[in-house]
């Protein structure tokens, strides 16, 4: 037996990534021969794969784990190969929530979205990591699919924290709460909605509230229509954006915070709210798409984004301690759900049962 994964993008600071690597490593010491083929990978985890181009489209005997998240022609790659053919899904945001901002990465979730619906056909069995996204699946013709965790570390992690940075974001006695999104800036998950709650709470609650969105623009013209926005609602001296950060950066940021706040529109799983949990940092957000999965019980989830009812939604956890311990109590108890070693057992025992039944002796 020969497990192939692939994926258009290998990058270690990515979930997809990080799953990718932990799923390889899980196979190598179960004894089972595989491999990571991909289409670009990041010079630190580019010796752990190989190029697309070097597999063997002719073995009869590979299992291919396809890893869908983007439209790339490494889709229709393995949609070419013989062998067994699964999908690992981890969603594929819809093109009409970016192509305005971003027409560049409209095309290629358009395109993703159109080869996941061609290769349902051909796919033998499919994964995904929330039944949100085991949905999609089912709604595009997949026959045969369940739900398998992320093989990702979201417990709070031992990385050093940058105390001066710490410091500095943490001095100030007069300064108001701090609420924190930690993401992608793009419109589909909605930084645009935080920012007007936090206009709407420093009007209704505390004139000194701050917002710190840690993440990279998706294009210019969204990051300067967000810059514009911001300072249109006199808060350029509220919000932070951070861009992309050094991990002891981050933990200084995750440290300093009071709320994790989150507006998306669009979620497959959202990874960075299980991160919040085990950072203990209690959470509020707008439950969209898997974001109630993922969340459980574990945070606030509201179903009313408007500025006013998030602000106040917000400010009960921020004025409740009783409420905000619950929150942060739960949020341990999810990302211990979670726990890599478990998810990892879950999954390949997932995995290996559906290999199973498509590889017949």
């Amino acid at each position: 037996m020969n497990i192939i994964q692939v994926l258009p993008s290998l990058a270690s600071r990515d979930a997809i990534g990080v799953h990718t690597l932990n799923l390889d490593a899980a196979l190598r010491a179960a004894g089972i021969e595989t491999s990571i083929y991909y289409q670009t990978a990041t010079p630190d985890v580019a010796a752990q794969g190989l190029p697309i181009s070097r597999l063997d489209l002719q073995n009869p005997n590979h299992i291919i784990l396809y890893h869908a998240s983007i439209g790339s022609p490494v889709a229709d790659i393995v949609a070419s190969a013989s062998g067994v053919l699964a999908i690992d899904y981890h969603n594929i945001t819809p093109a009409r929530l970016v192509e305005r901002w971003a027409p560049g990465l409209g095309y290629e979730v358009a395109l993703g979205r159109e080869q996941l619906s061609d290769l349902a056909a051909r796919t033998s069995f499919a994964l995904a990591d929330s039944e949100f996204n085991r949905r999609e699946l089912v709604d595009l013709g997949y026959r045969n699919s369940e739900t398998a965790p992320l093989l990702i570390d979201m417990r709070r992690a031992d990385a050093s924290c940058d105390e001066a940075l710490l410091t500095a974001l943490t001095n100030d006695e007069s300064s108001g709460p701090r609420f924190l999104f930690v993401g992608k800036v793009a419109p589909h998950k909605a930084p645009h909605d935080l920012v007007a709650m936090l206009a709407a709470y420093r009007s209704l609650y505390h004139p000194h509230a701050t917002l710190t969105l840690v993440g990279t623009p998706i294009s210019e013209r969204y990051r300067d229509a967000l810059a514009s926005y911001i300072a249109d609602l006199d808060l350029t001296d509220a919000v932070t954006i951070t861009g992309s950060l050094p991990g002891s950066a981050l933990e200084a940021y995750w440290r300093a915070a009071d709320v994790f706040v989150c507006a998306s529109d669009h979620e497959g799983f959202c990874v960075p709210l299980v991160e919040a949990m085990g950072h203990e940092l209690p959470i509020v957000a707008y439950g969209a798409a898997a974001i109630p999965e993922t969340i459980a019980d574990a945070g606030l989830v509201i179903g009313d984004k408007a500025p006013v009812a998030f602000a106040a939604a917000v400010h009960r956890v921020v004025n409740d301690d009783t409420l905000a311990s619950g929150l942060t109590r739960r949020g341990l108890d999810r990302v211990a759900s979670l726990d890599l070693e478990s998810a990892t057992a879950t999954f390949m025992e997932r995995l290996m049962r559906q290999v199973a039944a498509a590889t017949p002796a």
